[in-house]
């Protein structure tokens, strides 16, 4: 059982998640930059999960990858702040879905990654999102995201 005095951490350890190795930016840009109290993060793929969603992906396994964008992104910011914890809160998500022309169902697929959020950060994790389809991402990937948040100082 979660309990509020768990670090968001200790919840990914209980989710059974691990945060991988940051990934390295695939061009001339970083993987987040702060601008006072606010980190704004490049935008992350996933290695796992490519193809159209409504074509050859399914809801539920773009799902999974907007939930595995999300520790991707989660590793950029604990690379950058030190500790999850120092996330006073999540500002706001924008998910990029790769999305055959008639696929309308982005808001699902996105949810895999605003739960977990929630999950790990409790009301700490709710915000603002945007869920769009794309007619189609940087090497297929399925599902993109990129979020702000506002951290401890």
């Amino acid at each position: 059982m979660t309990t509020h005095a768990a670090t968001p951490e200790q919840r990914l350890q209980e989710l059974g998640l691990s945060l991988p190795a940051p990934r390295q930016a695939a061009g001339n840009y970083v993987g987040c930059v702060r601008a006072g109290s606010l980190l704004f993060t490049a935008g992350q793929g996933t290695d796992e999960y490519r193809g159209k969603l409504g074509d050859d992906v399914s809801v539920e396994t773009g799902y999974l990858a907007a939930r595995q964008c999300m520790l991707n992104l989660l590793a950029v910011v604990k690379a950058e702040i030190g500790e999850l914890s120092r996330v006073k809160r999540v500002v706001k998500i924008l998910g990029f879905v790769n999305s055959a022309p008639d696929f309308t169902d982005q808001p699902k697929v996105m949810n895999g990654a605003s739960d977990l959020l929630v999950q790990i950060f409790g009301e700490k994790g709710r915000h603002g999102r945007s869920a769009v389809g794309m007619a189609q991402l940087p090497h297929n990937n399925a599902v993109e995201v990129e979020m702000i948040l506002e951290i401890e100082e």
